[in-house]
């Protein structure tokens, strides 16, 4: 048993997908969250700078005595695992092998659609895991402006209609009945990424799927909660203020976020090997 908390780290809110579905499943399980609002969109930005911010972060987290780290950002889950894997000494959990798993047992006829930022479709890590799958077809779309509208709080206008059917025609064309939300900002968008997609799409996003991975790997390391624990849930963001962090949190999750702190992450230089 170990009573200490769950890291969990994404650029922006999009993670608190993920928190809420932890929160839900292991409700004895405490957690720090920690928004880089500072650096947030990670999406377009080089991947050398994507690991680092998340390196950074991720050594907060570590340096705050936490049990697990989640990556709950599908962008740094790309850039950087192997990094963070060999660089801690605790398990670290991420977003992408999750809906993989969950895209490959849900879809009918072989063909699978992947929406993510700029990042993460071009790093490939989702084409590359679902291709091992042979009978599976896989067709992309980068859909940057979705982390913009979420981190603006903008869910449900006609404009996010109208982008998301500029984004998914292609994929909707495409007859693909399976559709992996490979960011955990774009559930938020659920509703509308649906109505474009149609009836016969089923949506795949990572959140309940980790949230079950973090379970697996607190038993299988003697880390779950003790019976009477009491969880905690405390809320940290990078940027200037936490003002436009707690209100959007608020509005998106539907609860309270209360008391979200202001933390300043740590410069770290990489190894060359790393940056490459």
């Amino acid at each position: 048993m170990n009573d200490a908390p769950i890291g969990i780290f994404d650029s922006g809110v999009g993670g608190l997908t993920v928190a809420r579905a932890i929160r839900a499943q292991l409700p004895r399980e405490s957690f720090v969250y920690i928004g880089d609002t500072a650096h947030s969109p990670y999406g377009p930005k080089p991947i050398a700078d994507v690991r680092r911010y998340s390196l950074e972060v991720l050594d907060t987290l570590v340096e705050q005595g936490v049990k697990m780290l989640v990556i709950a950002c599908n962008t740094a889950s790309a850039a950087m695992l192997r990094d963070a894997r060999e660089r801690y000494d605790i398990p670290v959990v991420e977003v992408i092998g999750p809906a993989v798993r969950r895209a490959v047992s849900t879809t009918r006829n072989g063909r699978v659609g992947v929406i993510g930022t700029v990042g993460t479709i071009g790093s490939r890590a989702y084409q590359d895991m679902l291709e091992v799958n042979e009978r599976l077809r896989v067709f992309t779309a980068a859909c940057p402006r979705f982390v913009e509208f979420v981190e603006a709080g903008i869910t449900g206008t006609p404009e996010v209609l109208a982008i998301a059917e500029e984004y998914l025609a292609p994929l909707r064309d495409a007859d693909v009945d399976t559709l992996v939300l490979g960011c955990t900002h774009y559930p938020f968008l659920r509703g509308a990424i649906s109505y474009v997609m149609g009836e016969g799409v089923t949506l795949v996003s990572s959140d309940d799927e980790t949230a079950g991975d973090v379970y697996r790997q607190l038993v299988r390391g003697d880390l779950l909660a003790s019976p009477d624990a009491t969880a905690t849930y405390v809320y940290e963001a990078t940027g200037a203020s936490t003002d436009d962090f707690t209100a959007l949190a608020n509005r998106l999750m539907g609860r309270e976020v209360r008391d979200v702190q202001l933390v300043q992450t740590g410069v770290i230089t990489l190894p060359d090997a790393v940056l490459e």
